[in-house]
């Protein structure tokens, strides 16, 4: 009879694979990313919610935690730079859907260490932003967007969660108007606009709608600026509003931090010899000359500037929000001034190369039953200097 050799244990004859190894995300690093993730994928742009099933809705856990830095070096990632000390800390790991978790170690070329840092870190930077807002810090967002020439204009919804942080938009993609399919160039069709902006805007204001729960409202536009001064005429001055800048060297509208804050200049230019004809040059984002006034701005008409101080009219000049808040009190001080010096004033022919958010307030900051009316001129190359384009008066716009 043989006697059989004792077994031994499996340990010693069969290592355990190095797979089984490596997994040892512990319970409280898993729930730690899945609060972080807000249970949604953080590959950038899914933000697909992996609690619920997407057709039956029935709640179950359907999400995948992956390494960013495969647990084995030969894996995806595994050999790029230095390896985490430990491979399964919450710092290594994604949540993802299984398609995105698929996509991201088919290609890891392209979905780098550092690609997927990236997304990990802004999805849960918003994700953190969001779950520590309060309520009173809602906004309805108006977004305004028209061709500006040629050129049709679009404002990225995410530059306006970072702009209007820490207020949160109360809806996805806000109150739109889009004018972009109008092509703007002759009286019909900025007879057009406008109707559309009064439409739109007489919506917003609605009984019952958003606005009168958020109680605030935030103004993202794009546009010609005759039609922007309109839109603030439109816009009701018994609802807070914040007004922003698309800042051109940021690709952004998120108002800067400055530690130069701009100074405005109002002087008049020409006397004139009739004062109940009145013109005012608003020199800020370019430079406007008497010589650039159309001729039936004559020699009779007083002319009036508000500009820089100490700095030259350029289009980068409004950074911060306390520069716009500056511009509403010099552009009060200037209307207050010009009907002291002229008295009963109609209208004032109204001369504009402004950023967005001034000629917006151009418009919202007419006072009604004491500003005169504005002539709005604006400037095009193909028509070689300013036209007349439309009226907006202190009933807001009529």
């Amino acid at each position: 009879m043989s006697i059989r050799q004792p077994q031994q244990s499996r340990t010693r004859q069969q290592p355990a694979s190095p797979v089984t190894a490596a997994r040892r995300v512990s319970p409280l690093d898993r729930l730690i990313l899945f609060v972080r993730a807000g249970g949604r994928c953080e590959f950038d742009g899914c933000n697909k919610y992996l609690l619920e099933h997407h057709l039956t809705l029935k709640e179950g856990n359907f999400a995948e935690v992956a390494h960013i830095v495969a647990f084995r070096p030969d894996g995806p990632r595994g050999r790029s730079g230095k390896r985490p000390q430990k491979i399964d800390s919450v710092s290594n790991l994604m949540l993802l859907c299984p398609a995105c978790h698929k996509l991201i170690d088919d290609d890891p070329a392209t979905y780098t260490k550092r690609t997927l840092q990236e997304y990990k870190e802004r999805h849960e930077s918003h994700v953190r932003h969001m779950t520590g807002l309060s309520p009173e810090l809602k906004t309805s967002v108006l977004v305004f967007t028209a061709t500006i020439g040629e050129q049709a204009s679009s404002i990225p919804f995410d530059q306006i969660l970072e702009a209007t942080s820490p207020r949160y938009p109360v809806s996805r993609p806000g109150k739109i108007i889009d004018l972009n399919n109008i092509r703007i160039d002759d009286d019909a069709s900025v007879t057009t606009a406008r109707d559309a902006i009064r439409r739109a805007l007489g919506q917003l204001y609605d009984a019952g709608g958003e606005i009168h729960t958020s109680k605030h409202l935030s103004v993202f536009a794009l546009g010609p600026i005759p039609l922007l001064i309109d839109l603030g005429a439109q816009l009701s001055n018994k609802i807070p509003t914040d007004l922003f800048q698309r800042h051109r060297d940021k690709e952004n509208w998120t108002w800067k931090q400055t530690a130069e804050p701009v100074a405005y200049r109002f002087r008049r230019v020409r006397t004139g010899t009739d004062k109940t004809n009145v013109a005012l040059i608003l020199s800020l984002s370019g430079t406007i000359r008497l010589m650039d006034l159309p001729d039936d701005v004559h020699s009779s008409c007083a002319v009036y500037e508000l500009t820089l101080q100490d700095r030259a009219p350029n289009p980068a000049f409004l950074r911060a929000k306390e520069d716009l808040y500056a511009f509403r009190v010099a552009y009060q001080k200037a209307l207050g001034t010009i009907m002291a010096e002229c008295g009963i004033v109609k209208s004032i022919q109204l001369f504009p190369a402004v950023p967005a958010p001034i000629a917006i307030l151009c418009g919202r900051e007419l006072l009604p039953k004491v500003h005169p009316e504005l002539l709005v001129y604006d400037f095009g190359k193909q028509k070689e200097g300013f036209t007349y384009q439309l009226k907006v008066n202190n009933n807001h716009g009529n």
